[in-house]
């Protein structure tokens, strides 16, 4: 039998830093249990959908835990606090005989996740994010232009079935009809049941804004997650054990954005009852999502204070030091490495479009620490990366204090 769960109570007084942005290895997260705890930032770009100030039941400090990664804010106490200090190796036996607990955890990040998403996508692409059904056909439309008549045909296909009122049904069925010859194996519904599902490469497994009923695990192969516009954006590249399309299932809402399989791959399907029956036989698999949801939060903030760098090629060496630190990659440790993917990539990661994307990729590759092997980004010396990352960062505060000093004057 396991030992029973003991959580230390802390305490501090009005005014006290519990937590500062930055710092590393943090090992425990906090749940209140009496007083307000006000967040902050020191970039503050958007400002949260649940609010700043927390009390009583409210949690901090679980994204940094989690993930393993540096805070990402600042909380304060704003009156005497008591507080639940909770250790990362103890959230399994914390959520095993609490359901509620896990689900509240899931369901903010869930939401904060869908909001943030939500803010990255006005801030990189001057638009909302389209989570509208009806944005299935532009998806299509996307696909047929670059003639990918095999995911053009299954976005139609699915904007006929969500959208059957729809203003574009009978430019969709018109189409799928024009490209019907030119489709190979037509991707079939999955059979009822079927939770082990296969997917070759480039077969889309969902669109953005298609409902969402179940969310995936990883078992076999690499998927990557997008937001179709005039571009492609690429938003994650997923590996074997990682979990997606929980915000749909967890809120009954379309999809955010899309995943597509980036190579062959083999995928577990978890659906509502499933996964309920899950949080409370599985703490470890809950733990898991947790902790994955908590990478991807910490890496959406990183992704929003990207675009407030206004030098492109600054934006591309920040989202290159993002990535270095996603993949927790010691620099000391090693001389050169090669990223998962290349020059077009790195512009959507950042928002460009792909006339500057092109301009602002042959900058980088002036650096002659770059190549390009098998269509991938490759540096020979990684530290190079931090060194142009610190100096546009440098530049960047010093034209802020410039125009902060030319606005007083």
């Amino acid at each position: 039998m396991a030992a029973p769960l003991q959580l230390a109570f802390v305490n501090f007084t009005a005014n006290s830093y519990i937590i500062v942005e930055g710092k590393r290895n943090a090992d425990r997260f906090f749940i209140i249990r009496t007083g307000k705890v006000k967040l902050s930032k020191e970039v503050q770009i958007v400002s949260e959908e649940s609010g700043d100030i927390l009390g009583p039941g409210d949690f901090f400090g679980v994204v940094s835990t989690m993930s393993g990664h540096s805070h990402i804010e600042t909380a304060q106490a704003m009156t005497d606090v008591t507080l639940i200090s909770v250790q990362k190796e103890q959230f399994s036996q914390l959520i095993q005989g609490n359901a509620p607990v896990a689900m509240k955890i899931i369901m903010q990040f869930s939401k904060r996740m869908r909001y943030l998403d939500e803010a990255l996508t006005r801030l990189t692409l001057k638009s909302n994010a389209a989570e509208d059904p009806s944005h299935i056909f532009n998806v299509g439309e996307y696909y047929v232009k670059r003639n990918q008549y095999n995911q053009a045909f299954y976005a139609y296909q699915k904007y006929v079935k969500c959208c059957p009122s729809g203003t574009n049904v009978a430019n969709a069925v018109e189409r799928m009809k024009k490209i019907a010859p030119y489709v190979k194996n037509v991707q079939q519904a999955p059979k009822p049941g079927e939770m082990v599902r296969s997917y070759a490469k480039d077969q889309i497994v969902f669109c953005e804004g298609e409902p969402g009923e179940e969310l995936f695990i990883i078992q076999r192969g690499s998927v990557k997650i997008i937001k179709i516009t005039d571009n492609e954006i690429l938003l994650a590249v997923l590996k074997t054990g990682d979990i997606f399309g929980e915000m749909a299932l967890l809120e009954s809402k379309p999809r955010a954005a899309g995943a597509v399989a980036y190579e062959d791959c083999q995928l577990m399907a978890v659906n509502r009852e499933n996964f309920q029956q899950m949080i409370k036989t599985q703490p470890q698999l809950i733990a898991r999502l947790t902790t994955l949801l908590s990478e991807r939060i910490w890496l959406i903030y990183k992704q929003i204070a990207n675009t407030q760098i206004n030098d492109p090629l600054g934006r591309m060496f920040d989202m290159l030091q993002i990535q270095l630190d996603k993949k927790r990659v010691d620099i000391n440790g090693i001389t050169n490495y090669s990223f998962d993917f290349g020059l077009k990539e790195l512009g959507n990661m950042v928002g460009l479009s792909q006339g500057d994307a092109a301009i602002y990729g042959k900058k980088l590759m002036e650096n002659k620490t770059f190549q390009i092997m098998n269509e991938k980004l490759f540096i020979k010396d990684v530290k190079e990366i931090p060194r142009q990352n610190s100096y546009f960062h440098k530049m960047q505060q010093l034209e802020k204090a410039r125009m902060e000093k030319k606005s007083i004057s």
